[in-house]
Parts: structure tokens; sequence; C-alpha cells
């Protein structure tokens, strides 16, 4: 790590005054170019203390980068983390205020409730089956309180910024059906995702790391590092698997998961 505690701190508050003012800040890997992935998730853990401190509650986690496509081009080897908060949930049918976010994307996940707790280093995907009372279709809210590309070189934000920036993470969508893990082959849930009628995208769940429950095996033995777990009654967000479709004023998504159901938002 290169990044003293203080600085961390300090750009947690960054961070934080980002999301109230809608003003996104620099690339913080322009201003700590030595800056390593464990400085990244230093200062997305300082950010989630200052909201915990403001009364907010850790619900869940949240998993990125989880397609090999995605881990290239970010030239990382493994998937990203995020943290969730308890105003961050939302339920099929909200509306949301697009001027609430910077840059708000949505992108169509299987989220995961456990039902007892799952520790790494060991875990496997036969653990996280057998930790989990349910799985439910899901959208993600993503938003960049970083800089998509930065305002002087136009240069793209690095993955570390990302990581920082809690893994973009901005708000969940829970909806569908949820069923019991061993319900169906959760490799084969796919879902369209449709903005204003028309199919933006759509893919299956296989995408993510061959099972969406390895994403989830492989957090609970990441966090393991810093010496944490996923608890029980935890949910969570097992990857995208498919690509971030920005969310405008008047936009309506439905995503539709098939047998899973579907979920629908709209934004004003």
């Amino acid at each position: 790590m290169v990044i003293p505690e203080e600085d961390a701190t300090m750009i947690a508050a960054q961070l934080e005054e980002a999301e109230q003012t809608k003003k996104p800040i620099q690339h913080i890997s322009k201003r700590y170019p030595e800056m390593t992935v464990s400085d990244a998730y230093s200062i997305q853990r300082a950010w989630v203390n200052l909201k915990l401190k403001s009364g907010r509650r850790r619900i869940g986690w949240k998993i990125g980068l989880t397609s090999r496509a995605m881990q290239r081009s970010a030239g990382i080897s493994e998937p990203d983390y995020g943290q969730l908060l308890d105003n961050m949930l939302l339920w099929s049918g909200s509306r949301i205020n697009a001027r609430d976010f910077i840059v708000p994307r949505i992108e169509t996940e299987l989220a995961f409730q456990l039902k007892s707790e799952l520790k790494g280093p060991n875990c496997s995907l036969f653990d996280v089956l057998s930790a989990t009372e349910w799985v439910t279709p899901c959208l993600e809210l993503i938003d960049a309180r970083v800089e998509i590309q930065d305002s002087e070189s136009g240069e793209p934000r690095k993955v570390l910024d990302t990581i920082s920036d809690n893994a973009a993470n901005a708000a969940i969508i829970l909806g569908g059906t949820p069923v019991r893990p061993g319900e169906v082959d959760l490799t084969r849930v796919a879902a369209t995702l449709n903005r204003n009628e028309v199919i933006e995208d759509s893919g299956v769940a296989e995408a993510v790391l061959t099972h969406p429950g390895h994403g989830v095996a492989w957090l609970a033995n990441k966090i393991s590092d810093y010496g944490e777990q996923l608890d029980a009654g935890s949910i969570v967000l097992s990857g995208s698997f498919t690509s971030p479709i920005e969310a405008r004023p008047g936009d309506t998504f439905y995503a539709n998961y098939g047998k899973l159901g579907v979920i629908t938002i709209g934004f004003d």
C-alpha cells in the first residue's frame, strides 16, 4: 500500500461530497499513480465507514467484473467487489429520480440471500448453495463518483478508481420470483433488459464465472484477507450478465427473467 490512512479518509470524504453535489472527482489513480488494489479497497472501506457512522447499515455485498472479457479490458485477473447499504435497497415498481445520481446505468444480475454465514479462505460453490436461502432477480444501478473519463486528458478511469468508488454501486432493485438454489439450474437463467420497450441487451447467468455462485464463493474468500465474512441475512449480487444501460429521466426499464419473473422501474 502506498496511500496513507489519513489520505484514504480524505478521499472517502471527497467521494461522499461527490455523491451529494453530483460532481465526480478526478481520477484517484492520477493523483497516486503507484496505488495498489489494497489501497483502493482501503479507500472503499473508509467511505463505507463514513456511511456507517452517519447511521447507515450494511446489508450485503456486490461483485463486479465477473466476465473474462471485462477483466481483460480492465487489466486485472479477478473480479472486484463493493458493499451494499440499507438506503440502496429498492423494489420492483419503484420510481427513481435520475437526478439523484451522476450517470446512472442499469445491469441485470442474480442476488443471493444467505441463511447462514460464509467464511473464507476455503469457501466453495457447494458451501454457497448450502448457505443460500433464496436466489432472486435483481437489477443493479451503478454510478460514477469518480470521472469516467478524465476531464483534462480524456483518459478512461482505471479499475482502481472504480474499486475505490465502492465498485460503482449506487442502488439495487429486487423483484421477480425468488427460488431456492436447487430449484432451477442457475447457469441457465437468462434475462432481456428492455428500455422503453426496446431490448437493449440480453444475457445468461452462466457468463458469471460459469456459475453465479462461484462469484459468491470468490467474495467470501477474498474478504477473509481483511478479516471479513458474509453474514447470515446478507444480500450478495453475484455479477452482471448484461452491459450497463444508461438511465435517463423518463426512461422505463423492464427486465424479463422468464420463469423467474420480471422487474420494472421508472426514472423521473
